[in-house]
């Protein structure tokens, strides 16, 4: 019965109980005696009394204070730790409420727990990965310090040149600790974001310039989809900002075309936000590695295959930063035609 309480469970069975001797007396009493309606009343009222609050009592004490006791668990549980025990009025509705309350609490768990099994995986993998990529840099140097020791030092022709190329895989090192370092200041916001006006064309083209030599050794090219003769004001921390547009670029370089390799940076008005674009003319992504090139030292088939070097985490960074801003990245390729990342920042 919808909206069932004591009370009106107590007055039902009560009144049909009462209804149900009523036919009886009335139809023992019609055919082998004479019908006495006054007693009939007497008899009514006595046993509604009684039926009523025996139902009530029963209810009450047996069945709706043990409800009571489930829905103050429930409700113990689902409140946030450290918060004060409020003190629960229970209305009429306390079976439909405690329903409720279960099957929104059950919801929430299953989605607790669907989460915690899909962060068991992301973590066996992320813990596979940062070993696979500490592994080699580590092995490396043992290899070069034990060559040196075992005599290589005393020998000119290969003393410096090991010490350079240990040089280079403790430099690969640091680079992945400070990245996560980044990551995990960005995650817990340790890090706080000055956001200033700044024009992001200027910005590109310096970032343009800073990896120009980079660019030149890959042949690769940076250019512009159409002319900006006036600035384009943005707002965001020009720092970080700065980072992300060094990281797509750097990406582009190493994931771009292998001959005639060529990058555009587009921006696009969009009311409130400014849309920026960087596209190369690459291999491309495959639809499968698209929903995973943001996580963090995930690396695509061409990736693995080209055996590029980096940390792996300059499009998790790209990711975080962006976000960080309240705003969207997102990425779209096509095998053999090209990949284009894009990000939206506040117009300034």
């Amino acid at each position: 019965m919808k909206n069932a309480n004591p009370i009106k469970l107590s007055l039902n069975n009560a009144l049909l109980i009462v209804l149900f001797f009523s036919l009886a007396y009335f139809i023992v009493t019609y055919l082998f005696s004479d019908f006495n309606i006054y007693l009939l009343l007497v008899f009514d009222l006595l046993l509604f009394g009684i039926v009523f609050f025996s139902f009530k009592y029963t209810l009450e004490k047996f069945v709706y204070q043990k409800i009571r006791l489930i829905y103050k668990t429930i409700y113990n549980l689902k409140r946030q730790k450290g918060l004060k025990v409020e003190k629960h009025e229970y209305d009429v509705n306390t079976i439909e409420r405690v329903n409720q309350e279960v099957l929104e609490w059950g919801e929430k768990k299953k989605m607790e727990i669907d989460q915690l099994k899909k962060n068991e995986v992301y973590r066996r993998d992320f813990l596979g990965n940062i070993y696979h990529e500490l592994k080699t840099p580590i092995f490396n140097i043992q290899g070069y310090v034990l060559t040196l020791l075992d005599g290589g030092l005393e020998d000119p022709a290969i003393n410096h040149e090991y010490l350079l190329r240990t040089e280079k895989s403790i430099d690969r090192m640091i680079a992945i600790v400070e990245d996560l370092e980044t990551i995990s200041n960005l995650e817990t916001s340790q890090i706080v974001l000055r956001k200033v006006k700044f024009d992001i064309v200027e910005l590109t083209k310096e970032v343009f310039e800073f990896l120009e030599i980079k660019a030149k050794k890959k042949k690769k090219e940076f250019y512009f989809a159409e002319k900006n003769d006036k600035p384009i004001m943005v707002e965001g921390d020009k720092k970080w900002i700065r980072q992300v547009l060094v990281n797509l670029l750097e990406n582009s370089i190493k994931y771009g075309a292998a001959k005639k390799g060529k990058t555009k940076v587009s921006f696009f008005d969009m009311d409130e936000n400014i849309l920026i674009e960087i596209t190369d003319n690459g291999y491309g992504i495959s639809p499968d590695e698209i929903l995973r090139v943001f996580e963090r030292f995930y690396r695509t088939e061409s990736a693995r295959k080209t055996e590029k070097s980096g940390t792996g985490l300059g499009l998790a960074i790209v990711k975080h930063i962006i976000e960080a801003h309240d705003q969207t990245v997102n990425v779209r390729s096509r095998i053999g035609v090209g990949t284009t990342f894009a990000f939206t920042l506040k117009m300034g």
